[in-house]
């Protein structure tokens, strides 16, 4: 197998289907025009971003099912690089439904079915099996896997001198900060939970990301602010960045993004100024495109320019 220095986990994978439809009336047929289809999934979704980026890395997913399958052929359409470990539940699905009267998105989030003892196993033992320079475990844990699971895929990869990033959230993310990952995406008010307070405000992010850089729980924190932008933290650096103006169609994959295009520029060996930039833009770029279809690669080289020098 071709080798990989980015690996991405998706433990718990989606067939995301997205569709529009004109007027949101109760006890009535709601008419849909035909749906599309995408591979979805934290981890899958920054694979596919650090693909546009025209970087490489192997999406590492938990796949079972029809739709599973149909996962695995979307991704073998685009040129995803990928290694399913099969369950024998079926992979779970997402649906982003527009109303064209008001243009208000609705997205429903399904869980994921339950994983097997067996298939935990196998999961943990294809990580192993792998080598590679960054690690990225994006995304929720699905039933069957206990809170500490993303821990202990830190921990393997801890083990070979790996950078792992982490993007999730509650006590799954808790439980990776005790053993310590290289970089974090917790959002303002997940940053406030893990330091065991109600709320931050803006100018308090810096500090509160220093105490768990304190505490060995990350070497850098990257805080999202949503339409303010984002700020990156280090015990010696602090970049803020803001959101560039640009109009929005669909929220959904921009974190996502944001984490591929960050991880893509540390591959990269960039500097952390254009890291925290790259992540913006092509969140950013995202966010400019309907239903779940991420960025295009002229939108986040645009944004990245226009970000240089903020």
């Amino acid at each position: 197998m071709k080798s990989f220095d980015i690996i991405t986990l998706t433990v718990n994978p989606a067939l995301d289907k997205s569709a529009h439809f004109s007027g949101l009336v109760p006890e009535q047929k709601i008419r849909c025009e035909a749906p599309l289809y995408d591979a979805g999934g934290g981890g899958i979704n920054v694979s596919k971003a650090i693909f546009r980026l025209e970087g490489s890395s192997l999406a590492v997913m938990a796949s079972g099912g029809p739709s599973g399958e149909i996962i695995k052929e979307i991704l073998n359409k685009e040129s995803i690089s990928f290694r399913a470990i099969e369950t024998k539940n079926w992979t779970r699905e997402s649906f982003v439904a527009v109303d064209d009267n008001t243009n208000s998105q609705y997205r429903f989030n399904f869980p994921g079915t339950a994983v097997t003892e067996i298939e935990k196993n196998e999961i943990i033992q294809v990580v192993e099996g792998l080598e590679f320079k960054f690690l990225v475990l994006s995304g929720s844990l699905r039933e069957g896997l206990p809170v500490d699971f993303y821990q202990k895929i830190a921990e393997i990869a801890k083990k070979s001198n790996s950078k792992i990033i982490v993007d999730t959230a509650g006590e799954a993310l808790e439980k990776v900060l005790e053993t310590g990952a290289y970089l974090i995406k917790p959002n303002v008010g997940e940053l406030a939970k893990l330091i065991g307070v109600e709320r931050l405000e803006m100018e308090e992010v810096n500090e509160a990301a220093k105490k768990i850089i304190a505490k060995g729980g990350a070497e850098i924190v990257v805080v999202s602010l949503g339409p303010q932008g984002a700020v990156l933290v280090t015990k010696d650096v602090y970049e803020y960045v803001p959101a560039p103006n640009v109009a929005k169609k669909s929220t959904v994959g921009a974190g996502d993004s944001m984490v591929g295009g960050m991880v893509w520029a540390l591959s990269q060996n960039k500097s952390l100024k254009e890291v925290i930039r790259w992540g913006v833009a092509c969140g950013s770029a995202a966010t400019m495109n309907e239903g779940t279809q991420l960025f295009k690669l002229e939108d986040a080289k645009r944004l990245f320019v226009w970000l240089q020098d903020k």
